[in-house]
């Protein structure tokens, strides 16, 4: 499976927000250099986690008011979504297996669990 292109408030609702699982959204923009660099690598990942990961790619150029309401100042910018909640966040262009791990590791409130229990 490879990523799915988002366009609007609504296709984002749908692919990300009432999505069950994991969804990796990528905020990119065409002009930008780190964004091409990071886009295949988020496509084979797409791939490899297929049936575990959902990639999600949103063109800020074109969904501005998207990237404004998630907080998006710089791209690339991916976000990861846990069952249709922010759960963390990634900016700038990183190496595959950075990208691989951060994606597939702990939720951000797995620490605050642990640390608790």
């Amino acid at each position: 499976m490879s990523a799915v292109v988002v366009d609007g408030p609504e296709q984002f609702r749908t692919e990300v927000l009432e999505a069950p699982g994991t969804v990796v959204v990528d905020f990119w923009a065409p002009w930008c250099a780190p964004c091409r660099a990071v886009g295949p690598v988020l496509d084979e990942l797409a791939r490899e986690l297929a049936g575990q990961v959902k990639v999600v790619k949103v063109n800020t150029d074109d969904n501005q008011d998207l990237a404004r309401a998630y907080g998006v100042e710089s791209i690339p910018t991916l976000h990861v979504f846990e069952s249709g909640s922010l759960d963390r966040t990634m900016v700038g262009a990183h190496p595959k297996r950075e990208i691989r791990t951060w994606v597939t590791g702990p939720r951000a409130d797995d620490g605050a669990r642990a640390a608790a229990g």
